[in-house]
């Protein structure tokens, strides 16, 4: 996890970003996207990529959507690291990427209706919400457990969701302005 995950500490201190090399200071910001802590991590990542992808990838074409996921991830683990400069936790997973995928259908598709599971006690309870409603609950609550100091020591990078998202939202528009 030291060596392919993102750790922020390891861009902080310019006398250690110049020893290492090249590849060492690089490489993470993608191999970070392709680990993951836990099945369940990964089943998160790859529900969302299923619900939000496909649409997003019929409008991009295949090509691009690769280079808008990995874009994202990049994108994401960037903010990361400027938000938590001197954490020395390593972030893993495909979060980032992911919300910017989230962040593109935000902005592609806001009326979609999204099945969502609302359990009432112990009763669950399916309801179809509009993908806007989702998803900016979805980045509030990004945004709040950003806010709070724990999310660092936990490890989970609150803001590389926060930035992906973004990224995906300004990636799509660019686009879009550029295709009319």
């Amino acid at each position: 996890m030291l060596s392919y995950g993102l750790v922020p500490a390891h861009y902080s201190n310019l006398r250690a970003f110049f020893r290492a090399g090249f590849i060492q200071q690089v490489f993470p910001f993608f191999s970070y996207m392709f680990l993951h802590g836990s099945f369940w991590h990964l089943l998160g990542n790859m529900w969302f990529l299923y619900i939000f992808g496909d649409n997003v990838e019929d409008i991009l074409g295949h090509g691009r959507y690769l280079f808008f996921y990995l874009l994202c991830g990049l994108i994401s683990g960037v903010v990361h690291i400027w938000l938590n400069i001197g954490a020395d936790v390593p972030v893993i997973g495909a979060s980032g990427a992911t919300a910017g995928v989230m962040g593109a259908y935000f902005i592609l598709y806001p009326r979609a209706q999204i099945k969502t599971l609302i359990p009432i006690i112990i009763i669950p309870f399916f309801m179809e919400i509009p993908a806007v409603i989702f998803l900016g609950i979805w980045l509030v609550l990004q945004f709040m457990n950003a806010t709070h100091a724990y999310g660092a020591m936990v490890g989970i990078a609150w803001w590389a969701h926060v930035g992906g998202f973004f990224s995906g939202m300004v990636y799509i528009i660019l686009f879009l302005l550029k295709r009319r």
